[in-house]
C-alpha cells in the first residue's frame, strides 16, 4: 500500500491481535482495522500508516458475522473495543490472542483450545480512574481525550455512575480546576466507596469540604497526579481504604472466610465477579508444601491460602500502600502467613526456599523484569503459578522459564474485563 493510501478501503477481515484490532489486508499490506470481527466484509476508513501497517475504523458492515450485535458507538468510551461483538466469540477470540502470543513470542506449543472463564457483564469494575475535563468526570473516547459519559460502558454499577456525577458537581461548584483526575475504588457490594483527587498542584484543604461530604463517598484522599508519595497525600474525610469480605472456596468444597482491606492506590484485581474464582483457582493450583507469594498485593492469594488452612506462607509486596494493606490483612493469619515488603528482585536474589515450594507471581503488565526472573530461576521452586494481565510479557516469561527447564502444564484464561480485548491468563509451571 503506498504512503497515498486510499481514505477508504473495503476489506475482508481475518484475525483478532492484542489491543483491541483485527488484522486485514489491502494489495498484501497489513491493515489493522477496529470495530470488525474475523470473516466481516467491511468498508474501513484509514486512520493513519505507520512503519508499513495501516490502522483503520470500520464504518460500514457490508457482511456481517452472526457474532455482531448492535454496539453504542464508532469510537467506544472506557476502551469497549468489543462491545459489537456477542460475550461468547469475544471469549473464543481472546482465547485465540492467547495462543497466537504463546506460540509466536513464548515459542510454546498450544495443543488445544484455551479456556476462558466468562464473567458478567454490567457493573464489572470496582476501580476505575475518571478524568477531569471541563467539569465533568468520565473516560476517554478510544483513540482521543475527548470525555464520553461512564455509564455508556456499562462498566460501573448505577449507583457509581450517580457518584461520578455528584462528585462532578461538587468539583464545578467548588471549581477546583487543579483536579486532573479520580480514582474511585469500591467494595465488592459497593457500600464502601473511597476517591482518590489527583491534584495538577497542591489545593488548600477547606476548598474540598463540598467534595467530602458528596453522598456515597467513605473515604477522600488527595495527591500529586504524577506521584504516588504518601508523605504528600492528604487525607480529607473517611478512611483511604475499603473493606471486603471474601467467601473463597478450597479445593476441597470447603468456605473459608477472608477479610481484606484495600487502599484505593493499592493494586487489587478490579472484576467483583470473578474475584473469588479467580483467588480460589489459585488456591486450588498451589500444591500442598509451602508457598511464596510475589507481588502479593493486598493477600488476595496468600490470605486466601491461609484461610483454607495453609500455612508456611511468604507474602512479598514492594509498594507502600500494598504492603500496608497486606500487613494489616496477614494479622488475622498470625503465624501462618510472613509478610516482606521489598522489590520482588532483593526477594529473588536473597532468599532461601524449603523443598516443595509453590511460586505464586502476579507481575505488574510489564511482567516480571530480568532480574525477577534470575532470582527467581535460583530460589528453585518445584512449581510456579502464573497469573497476567497481558498475554505478550506473559508469554515472553512462560517461553524464558520452559527454557530454563520447567514444564509448562495448565494454561487457562479469566475475562476479568469484558468487552475489552484484554483477558487474565493463568499457567502452572512444574520442575521435571
Amino acid at each position: 500500500m503506498p504512503d497515498t493510501a486510499p481514505a477508504e478501503l473495503i476489506l475482508t477481515v481475518e484475525k483478532p491481535v492484542a489491543g483491541g484490532r483485527m488484522i486485514a489486508r489491502h494489495d498484501g499490506r497489513v491493515v489493522l482495522v477496529s470495530g470488525a470481527i474475523p470473516g466481516e466484509r467491511v468498508r474501513a476508513r484509514v486512520e493513519r500508516t505507520s512503519r508499513g501497517v495501516t490502522q483503520a475504523a470500520a464504518i460500514e458492515v457490508l457482511d456481517a458475522s452472526p457474532d455482531r450485535r448492535s454496539a453504542a458507538e464508532a469510537r467506544p468510551c472506557g476502551g469497549n473495543l468489543y462491545a459489537h461483538i456477542r460475550p461468547d466469540r469475544q471469549l473464543s477470540l481472546k482465547a485465540e490472542i492467547l495462543a497466537d502470543a504463546l506460540v509466536r513470542i513464548g515459542r510454546l506449543p498450544v495443543a488445544a483450545p484455551i479456556p476462558v472463564t466468562a464473567s458478567p457483564e454490567p457493573g464489572y469494575r470496582t476501580r476505575a480512574r475518571l478524568h477531569a475535563r471541563g467539569g465533568s468526570l468520565g473516560f476517554f473516547r478510544e483513540g482521543s481525550h475527548d470525555l464520553c459519559d461512564p455509564a455508556s460502558t456499562g462498566q460501573l454499577l448505577p449507583e457509581t455512575c450517580l457518584f461520578a456525577e455528584r462528585l462532578a458537581l461538587a468539583l464545578r461548584v467548588s471549581h477546583l480546576d487543579e483536579v486532573d483526575a479520580v480514582e474511585v475504588a469500591e467494595n465488592v457490594p459497593a457500600s464502601e466507596r473511597v476517591a482518590h483527587l489527583s491534584l495538577t498542584r497542591e489545593v488548600e484543604p477547606e476548598r474540598l469540604a463540598s467534595v467530602a461530604r458528596v453522598e456515597g463517598l467513605t473515604g477522600l484522599v488527595s495527591g500529586p497526579a504524577h506521584a504516588a508519595d504518601a508523605i504528600r497525600l492528604r487525607l480529607h474525610a473517611g478512611v483511604p481504604h475499603v473493606m471486603d469480605a471474601l467467601a473463597v472456596a478450597a479445593p476441597d468444597g470447603s468456605i473459608h472466610r477472608v477479610v481484606l482491606r484495600h487502599h484505593v492506590l493499592s493494586f487489587f484485581q478490579a472484576n467483583r465477579h470473578l474475584l473469588t474464582t479467580l483467588a480460589a483457582r489459585v488456591v486450588g493450583l498451589a500444591g500442598d508444601g509451602p508457598v511464596a507469594d510475589l507481588y502479593a498485593g493486598a493477600g488476595l492469594f496468600a490470605l486466601s491460602l491461609a484461610a483454607s488452612g495453609r500455612t508456611r506462607i511468604v507474602a512479598v509486596e514492594g509498594d507502600r500502600f500494598s504492603a500496608a494493606d497486606l500487613r494489616a490483612n496477614a494479622a488475622a493469619f498470625e503465624g501462618a502467613v510472613e509478610v516482606l515488603r521489598m522489590p520482588v528482585e532483593q526477594f529473588a536474589a536473597e532468599a532461601r526456599l524449603p523443598g516443595g515450594t509453590t511460586v505464586i507471581v502476579d507481575p505488574p503488565r510489564t511482567g516480571m523484569s530480568r532480574e525477577a526472573m534470575n532470582g527467581i530461576l535460583r530460589l528453585g521452586a518445584e512449581r510456579i503459578v502464573y497469573v497476567s494481565c497481558d498475554v505478550a510479557t506473559f508469554a515472553r516469561d512462560l517461553g524464558r522459564l520452559v527454557q530454563s527447564g520447567f514444564r509448562l502444564g495448565q494454561i487457562e484464561a479469566f475475562d476479568l474485563f469484558p468487552n475489552t480485548p484484554h483477558v487474565e491468563g493463568l499457567a502452572v509451571l512444574t520442575r521435571p
